[in-house]
């Protein structure tokens, strides 16, 4: 178990868990430095970090996780010690959950048309005050036995190459990253393995102001991981990590602080914020 977590959902995208409860859970399993990295939303933050006051050993570092496109596929970027409160940086992620919630939307009509009925209010129940995602669909095609497990209702459904797929408002990564750094944050490559080409985005994303790569990954096998570490050495880049964790599948999904984390990825973090922004209190 690792004492580093720097890649975290809650209820305020697609994660099971409130802010607070991942907070308690992080906490009661020892962990020092987390990141709470909701998609396009920074709402937990601010929950999460009250929460963390009566946990003085738990470090909370202000995330998110943005979703971008590339011609092959979908690119995630995590921003860190963002400025959550940016105006640019909420309208943005406003925008993308609008632009999610209609894409939501069209997914269960399509769904439909494939002989597969679910309630479109369901759906809401499920996702609360959540921002909708395919989670919340998938829950719903689960509910009502139309698939065995989440991992279907992806690979079958709602893949990008699936029936009932639907295109959200796009943004690239570079300008993800831009958005980031605009936020005063630090961007880095989220899980490279399914970016394409690591190598060449890599070097495309580090002019664009990039700092780090995800190379301690759940589901990485060590090989994995020591490419992507050597990735990060030649480009100069911190080699961050985390479980990715969303608590829908606790049977089979890695926890809190099950990703094997170096503590000096949280740590080389910190100092390049520091460095950053010499007024930062962390």
């Amino acid at each position: 178990m690792s004492q580093v977590d720097l890649h975290i959902h809650s209820t305020a995208s697609d994660g099971r868990l409130a802010p607070a409860d991942i907070i308690k859970e992080a906490a009661g399993r020892g962990l020092i430095y987390i990141a709470l990295t909701d998609h396009d939303t920074v709402d937990g933050i601010a929950p999460a970090r009250a929460a963390a006051q009566a946990f003085p050993q738990l470090k909370v570092i202000p995330g998110v996780e943005i979703s971008t496109d590339i011609p092959q596929g979908e690119v995630h970027v995590l921003g860190y010690f963002i400025d959550y409160t940016d105006p640019e940086l909420k309208s943005t992620l406003d925008r993308f959950r609008n632009s999610r919630l209609r894409r939501a939307r069209g997914m269960v009509a399509k769904l439909e048309n494939l002989g597969i009925h679910i309630d479109w209010q369901r759906v809401q129940e499920i996702a609360g005050t959540s921002s909708i995602g395919r989670p919340h669909i998938a829950q719903a095609m689960l509910e009502k036995g139309y698939i065995s497990s989440f991992k279907q209702a992806f690979t079958e459904y709602l893949s990008r190459d699936g029936p009932a797929y639907v295109e959200r408002e796009k943004m690239t990564p570079a300008e993800a990253v831009e958005l980031i750094v605009k936020a005063r944050g630090l961007a880095v490559l989220a899980h490279p393995l399914t970016a394409g080409d690591p190598e060449v985005l890599t070097t495309e994303l580090k002019a664009a102001g990039l700092v780090g790569i995800e190379a301690h990954y759940d589901g990485y096998s060590a090989e994995e991981i020591n490419r992507l570490v050597g990735l990060a050495r030649r480009h100069n880049l911190i080699a961050t990590g985390g479980s990715d964790y969303h608590g829908l599948e606790p049977a089979t999904e890695t926890a809190i602080g099950g990703a094997n984390v170096p503590i000096e990825s949280a740590e080389q973090l910190i100092a390049l914020a520091k460095q950053r922004n010499p007024n930062l209190i962390f």
